[in-house]
């Protein structure tokens, strides 16, 4: 400050200074203009508020940060290394440089994280194969290109900051011509007309000068404001052309007012705190003073209004502050659930649900929001951390499985080469339960690389089903005895099928030859081919001819059990036991339902018997008591061949 500077120069100044506007407008400021730009100040000072000063006093890259908060940060873990390279590619070539540091730094810390895994892999393989870790040599093009791509961001980098810096003093030198000139003024042999025009024109090229160096801003603003004020102090001499310019500062600060005011109904405090700044702005740097007798109730309203913007905004965060504990919190516990579910596991199945359970955590990760400023870089890497940590217990569990996977293919080669050697073979008796062993150890045997699973079973099933059906063939093609057997029981189903009734007779003679069939087919031994087939046919021919004979169903059922039964008795005595047990058994189960039926019967009504439920049960007992003849006449047979 120039020497012989007027006190109350000073305190304006300094009050202008603090509240991020002329405060008293050439005047000495009142008790309560200090004690508001006190408060002002204090506002301005929060670690939470950029100062209005630093806001204008900071380089060109304050619009371009603010822009990079708009720049959302991408999940660049979920990344692969081309993916990340790509990314940052773009970056450069469509971003500002100033605007994409946060992201090229994250792209570099994963894309690094990345490759350190890719070549400990790689390592690891190649000792396992037998190779010295000291000969352990790999790189991808793909490394190259990524540092390349940072080289040229730091180089842009470098070279904004330098142009950034050339520019501030640029602007320094610019503002410090104006002020001298601004200080000239006051020496001009002119009308004043005209050195009011110079000194509009002084303003303009003020407003348009750009920012200077941090260092250096409050004390150019003071030094600027203090010889403009010394400037108006001059223009008392032509009261007109001043109170003209007090009347266009009044108007101006009015709408200030006016657009301050609706900002109090904002609801997006962001954008509301950056107008305001943007307000404070305008009344510090581009209006100049403004009448006395309107200087104390505007500035009231300014600060009052200010105040209570400010209010809104503490308010704001400190709702904010108790949401991003609270995203902390759920961040925390994604975490936690991460790292559970990073634990070893030696399951496969386990493996693929953890695979799908993590994709959601990492989804809800991204979604939970901000979280305290103070804790965002430790949540990050904790995160981070918890991540790698499964995807490495994954990776090694694969890796393991991948060698297990190799011993079960070298395990069924060996047994497919096995089955294509018996496949052609005649030697059934002793080759069926080798090739049936072949089997079970294959089921056995756990999963093998996908890309040969498909075509190992192929082959391996091919080889056991050639065997099995040349088995099965065999079989059906049965010996010369079974043939003659076959022979024999086909000669008697036709016999069955050209019996004429007509000639026998009577029904003693028609019985006799039905029996003498059974007998024969009985006395024919089993075969192991087609003995199901064949005696399906056998006795629906059997039931065939019985009926065009005129025997019941009862005759034929007890025709068919006693000679059953004498054969049974000629091959085993302990079966005529057994049948007889049965039959015993049956009696009395027969016998107990006949009972509990016609106690039933009691129940209804004897004078109605078109009752359809007494029709029906009185229907059960004799279809029992017929039941029960047939059996009791089942079991008298029996006993007269005990006998």
């Amino acid at each position: 400050m120039a020497e012989g500077e007027p006190e109350n120069i000073k305190k304006t100044e300094s009050a202008a200074n603090e509240t991020g506007e002329v405060a008293g407008d050439g005047a000495t400021p009142t008790s309560k203009q200090e004690s508001d730009a006190s408060h002002i100040a204090d506002i301005q000072s929060n670690q939470h508020l950029h100062e209005v000063e630093t806001e204008n006093a900071t380089d060109a890259e304050d619009h371009d940060n603010h822009r990079r908060h708009f720049l959302p940060m991408e999940d660049y873990h979920n990344m692969s290394l081309e993916k990340l390279v790509d990314v940052l590619e773009k970056l450069l070539k469509n971003e500002r440089v100033q605007v994409i540091r946060d992201h090229v730094e994250s792209i570099k810390s994963e894309f690094n994280s990345q490759y350190e895994s890719l070549i400990e892999e790689k390592k690891e393989a190649f000792v396992e194969e037998g190779g010295n870790e000291l000969d352990f040599d790999y790189s991808l093009p793909i490394r190259q290109h990524f540092q390349n791509l940072y080289k040229e961001y730091k180089e842009k980098r470098n070279h904004y900051y330098k142009e950034l810096e050339h520019a501030l003093q640029s602007n320094l030198q610019t503002r410090l011509e104006i002020i001298e000139e601004v200080k000239s003024l006051l020496n001009l042999e002119e009308n004043i007309q005209t050195t009011y025009k110079h000194f509009r024109e002084l303003q303009e090229r003020w407003k348009q000068a750009g920012p200077v160096p941090r260092a250096n801003y409050n004390d150019v603003w003071r030094t600027y404001h203090h010889h403009v004020e010394i400037f108006y102090d001059f223009m008392d001499l032509n009261k007109d052309l001043r109170d003209l310019d007090f009347k266009h500062n009044l108007e101006e600060k009015l709408k200030i007012l006016e657009r301050a005011e609706t900002l109090k109904s904002e609801s997006d405090i962001p954008k509301m705190f950056r107008e305001l700044q943007l307000l404070h702005k305008i009344w510090k740097e581009d209006l100049g003073p403004v009448a006395k007798e309107h200087r104390e109730e505007i500035w009231d309203r300014f600060s009052a209004i200010t105040k209570d913007l400010h209010q809104k905004r503490q308010d704001f965060i400190k709702n904010q502050d108790a949401i991003y504990q609270a995203n902390l919190e759920v961040k925390n516990q994604l975490i936690s659930s991460l790292e559970t579910l990073s634990e070893p596991t030696d399951k496969h199945s386990e493996w693929q649900r953890r695979i799908a359970e993590v994709e959601k955590l990492r989804a809800s990760f991204f979604k939970a929001g901000r979280v305290p400023q103070a804790s965002n870089e430790i949540t990050w890497k904790r995160f981070k951390k918890a991540l790698r940590n499964f995807n490495h217990n994954k990776n090694e569990f694969y890796k393991n499985l991948k060698k297990d996977q190799q011993d079960n293919l070298n395990k069924k080669m060996a047994l497919l080469e096995k089955a294509k050697s018996f496949k052609d073979s005649e030697d059934w008796d002793t080759v069926t339960p080798m090739m049936k062993q072949i089997q079970a150890e294959w089921k056995e045997i756990g999963h093998v690389p996908r890309k040969f699973s498909d075509k190992i079973w192929h082959d391996f099933k091919e080889a056991c089903n050639h065997y099995f059906n040349r088995l099965h063939a065999n079989k059906n093609k049965g010996s010369q005895k079974d043939q003659e057997v076959i022979g024999q029981k086909k000669q008697l189903i036709e016999t069955l099928s050209n019996i004429n009734f007509e000639k026998l007779e009577d029904k003693t003679a028609v019985v006799q030859n039905l029996k003498d069939i059974l007998d024969k087919w009985h006395s024919l031994p089993r075969t192991d081919v087609d003995q199901r087939s064949i005696n399906g046919k056998f006795y629906r021919n059997f039931e065939n001819a019985s009926k065009k004979a005129g025997l019941s169903k009862e005759e034929v059922d007890m025709l068919r059990f006693n000679n059953r039964i004498e054969h049974l008795s000629e091959k085993d005595d302990d079966a005529l036991y057994r049948e007889r047990v049965y039959l015993r058994k049956r009696i009395d189960e027969v016998k107990d339902e006949i009972r509990q039926l016609e106690n039933n019967i009691q129940f209804f009504n004897v004078s109605d018997p078109s009752n359809p439920l007494f029709r029906d049960v009185q229907k059960n007992i004799e279809n029992l008591k017929h039941e029960l003849e047939v059996l009791k006449e089942k079991l008298k047979a029996i006993r007269e061949i005990n006998q």
